[in-house]
């Protein structure tokens, strides 16, 4: 299941949702983008993935523009920013999600304060992700398999043997 999650600058929010959804499930290919990326993932994204065990090194940022036309299952956005500035995406798009967050204040502040917010922003992203995990992908999952078990293919007739219509 392709999951493509959009957020503004593609420094913070995108990577850390990415690299924690793309591990609650081997059968998700998680993808991330901002509609005005900056160069780099910020540092501290970096650093408080880190202190969860994950690492965001080697993550580049993208831009949403370089996925047009491709197909994508759900269609994340994860600010307001993001969700404005792609009301339409030149691709195919199955379900869409919007979630409101902020991302984090870049105003000149301490290193204590800074942490504190990109550590809120962090726990918030996990929280939201394991929603959408366990209410939208999980169970869609769940029946993507059920439909394609054997036991269910061996009783529903294939599509190669039913009859055409107004034969």
């Amino acid at each position: 299941m392709k999951v493509f999650l959009v957020c503004g600058t593609n420094s913070v929010c995108g990577p850390i949702a990415e690299a924690y959804l793309g591990t609650l499930d081997k059968r998700l290919n998680v993808i991330s983008a901002g509609t005005k990326p900056t160069a780099a993932i910020h540092p501290f994204a970096i650093r408080v993935m880190h202190e969860k065990g994950y690492s965001l090194l080697g993550h580049q940022t993208k831009k949403v523009d370089h996925f047009f036309g491709e197909h994508f299952d759900y269609f994340v956005t994860l600010s307001h920013s993001a969700r404005t500035d792609c009301l339409t995406f030149p691709g195919c798009v199955t379900h869409r999600v919007h979630f409101g967050l902020e991302e984090p204040n870049y105003l000149p502040q301490n290193l204590d304060t800074q942490l504190f917010l990109f550590r809120k922003v962090r726990d918030r992203l996990f929280e939201v992700m394991d929603t959408l995990y366990s209410t939208e992908l999980e169970p869609r999952l769940a029946l993507n398999d059920y439909m394609g078990s054997p036991l269910l293919t061996s009783i529903l007739p294939s599509q190669a043997n039913r009859p055409v219509m107004g034969e």
